[in-house]
């Protein structure tokens, strides 16, 4: 398999305290899918944050696609992010437009002309169960809805990677159990799937996935095929 992702020794601090995550090292293969999990404030976010480049670490080499992140000119920057689909724990629909245009957004952002925006529209609305609600607005969404809304747009320019944080937090857990499937329909054609969650039940949907676990800013286990819960006998 083909690296597609490389953390070196990374090392992440805000300001001028303590460290967030330290000696932060791992490797992602493409086309893979990996959970990362973590109590409350172990640096999941943080850590996603630098994989989609919201973020430059303080210390360490992140090689991304094959070159090197840390180094990366600005002005490359949006090119690379346009390869990393990003689903925000708080959605960030833009409330003013509905939901067809808010999955749209990002290929007009791209320049792409709107007689070649239908179908690919279209095409995210049934694979999320949407079309019947392409014209309505965020605020008139339930959140499970809104979250669908959120995944359509992170996967309409068909990125190489896909990156979650938390998708299930704010849904009941049979639209978990639905985002989860979604997730894994889309690793099924290709593309690498990076979740952070809390919920270890989740983790069992997808038997292939490989976890990742931090523990006050460190990464623990990070590699391995995951098994969730242990068979019996098992501790």
């Amino acid at each position: 398999m083909t690296t597609i992702v490389q953390f070196e020794n990374v090392g992440l601090r805000y300001g001028t305290g303590a460290e967030t995550l330290t000696d932060i090292s791992f490797s992602l293969q493409a086309g893979s899918f990996y959970f990362l999990s973590g109590a409350s404030g172990a640096g999941k976010t943080s850590l996603l944050k630098l994989l989609y480049l919201a973020q430059r670490p303080s210390r360490g080499v992140i090689r991304l696609f094959g070159e090197d992140a840390v180094v990366l000119p600005r002005e490359r920057l949006p090119g690379f992010r346009r390869r990393i689909g990003v689903v925000f724990q708080d959605f960030r629909l833009v409330p003013h437009l509905s939901t067809w245009d808010n999955i749209a957004l990002p290929l007009r952002v791209a320049g792409i002309a709107d007689a070649e925006i239908e179908r690919p529209v279209r095409e995210m609305l049934a694979w999320v169960g949407l079309a019947e609600r392409a014209d309505a607005k965020p605020a008139t969404l339930s959140g499970g809805e809104q979250q669908r809304v959120a995944i359509a747009r992170a996967v309409i320019t068909r990125p190489e990677m896909l990156v979650a944080d938390e998708p299930t937090g704010n849904v009941d857990p049979d639209m978990a159990d639905r985002l989860i499937h979604l997730f894994g329909s889309l690793n099924a054609i290709g593309t690498t799937v990076v979740v952070a969650t809390h919920d270890l039940h989740l983790v069992s949907r997808i038997p292939t996935a490989q976890m990742m676990r931090l523990d006050h800013g460190r990464l623990l286990d990070p590699t391995g095929a995951l098994r969730y819960p242990p068979p019996r006998g098992e501790p």
